[in-house]
């Protein structure tokens, strides 16, 4: 059996057919291959399966077909030479950092940054000897400021978390190989239909597949996409000795995922911009951001390094959390839930959820105000998840 390529095809198409992996039973949909181990023909095969001399599988926590095959569709979908899939979203952004520094390296990252990543920068590295700086993102003489001569890797996700803001991916990777540093992106916000960081500078891009990729509130999975040299270096090998697998069931769930991105993508951006004219000139509303209007802060960014808008529109009513509160709680449609991307409207507040651990300063550095909250677009009726939205909003 051997793993289809299909570069040569437009993005929607490599999204059905890429890394298709057909058994001798020849199945139209992809294979689920629930197993742990695998059995070799010989002593001889076994050796050389392990020596790497042969390139069969040998274990499933790091060498699986279904894995195998959404990892070869997403780097094919992203323009990446290789890709590695993790259980989730933050156990790929973990790996993507740790793989590469040592006791006494430096990370600079974004302040912007969903709360669990930024624990990761400013908690969970520094126990190991790695210090940070924290910048503001959309300012590049800070990313200048902050280099030290032990910097290993520059940290960022653009569009933000929650705030929207559309980072200069393509200035910031200069910088970074100036220093001699690497840049990693989490184009989570994105997705690779919107935006693709590899091409524009970055060494290495990660996901948590269980926002768009997935779509439909499934499961848990995640992905770190860079060159081969890359992979093989920071990655492969944290991977295999640790364990921070992807199930094969989750990996076929996300391959059936992949089917239908392109098409959801399209569906919640347009929905997105939709509640963005809405919702822009409402009289509770006092701030709105959406990367695809005129009037975001980075618009000349956005329009350099984005085809599209978002999926996510962040707004700030009026009357700080008690009105947010009233806000979500007076929906009828749009659920409240702090995941994103999926098939079904959301909101979040994040001042007291995805962002809560942060203090009041922190949140207010980063424009996270009381009353801001996140909307994510489903695929309902652009018409109905208005609808909602403005009732809502009187009940504010």
């Amino acid at each position: 059996m051997s793993v289809s390529r299909v570069y040569r095809y437009r993005p929607e198409t490599r999204l059905v057919h890429a890394g298709t992996l057909r058994s001798q039973f020849g199945e139209t949909s992809e294979a689920l291959f629930l197993t742990q181990g695998y059995v070799y023909d010989s002593a001889a095969q076994a050796e050389a399966r392990f020596k790497g001399e042969d390139p069969g599988y040998q274990y499933s926590r790091f060498s699986n077909p279904t894995v195998s095959m959404f990892e070869t569709r997403m780097a094919e979908f992203e323009g990446a030479e290789a890709a590695r899939a993790t259980a989730t979203g933050m156990a790929a952004v973990t790996l993507a950092l740790l793989g590469q520094v040592r006791s006494g390296d430096h990370v600079v990252a974004a302040k912007a940054l969903f709360g669990s990543c930024r624990y990761i920068v400013e908690d969970f590295l520094p126990r190991y000897g790695v210090t940070s700086t924290l910048v503001d993102g959309t300012d590049l003489g800070q990313w200048r400021k902050a280099v030290r001569k032990n910097t290993k890797t520059f940290f960022l996700e653009t569009p933000t978390n929650p705030t929207l803001d559309v980072l200069d991916i393509t200035a910031i990777a200069e910088i970074a190989h100036a220093a001699g540093a690497t840049l990693v992106v989490d184009n989570v916000f994105s997705t690779p239909l919107w935006q693709s960081p590899l091409t524009l500078g970055a060494d290495c891009v990660v996901y948590s597949a269980t926002k768009h990729i997935d779509g439909q509130g499934r499961c848990l999975g995640g992905v770190i996409l860079g060159s081969e040299e890359f992979i093989q270096k920071h990655i492969h090998m944290l991977i295999r000795q640790t364990g921070p697998s992807l199930s094969p069931f989750n990996a076929w769930v996300l391959l059936k995922g992949l089917e239908t991105l392109a098409v959801r993508v399209r569906r919640q951006t347009d929905t997105a911009a939709t509640v963005a004219v809405a919702l822009a000139d409402h009289k509770k509303i006092s701030r709105l951001i959406y990367p695809g209007r005129p009037d975001h802060p980075q618009v000349e960014v956005v329009r350099k390094q984005m085809r599209g808008g978002s999926t996510l529109v962040a707004f700030e009513i009026k009357g700080g959390k008690r009105a947010a509160f009233r806000f979500q709680d007076a929906l009828k449609l749009v659920r409240i839930s702090n995941n994103l991307g999926d098939a079904k409207s959301l909101i979040t507040h994040p001042a007291t959820t995805t962002h809560q651990r942060l203090t009041p300063a922190q949140r207010a550095e980063l424009g996270i105000s009381d009353g801001l909250v996140r909307f994510s677009a489903g695929l309902e009726h652009p018409d109905d998840v208005v609808n909602d939205l403005l009732a809502a909003l009187e009940a504010a």
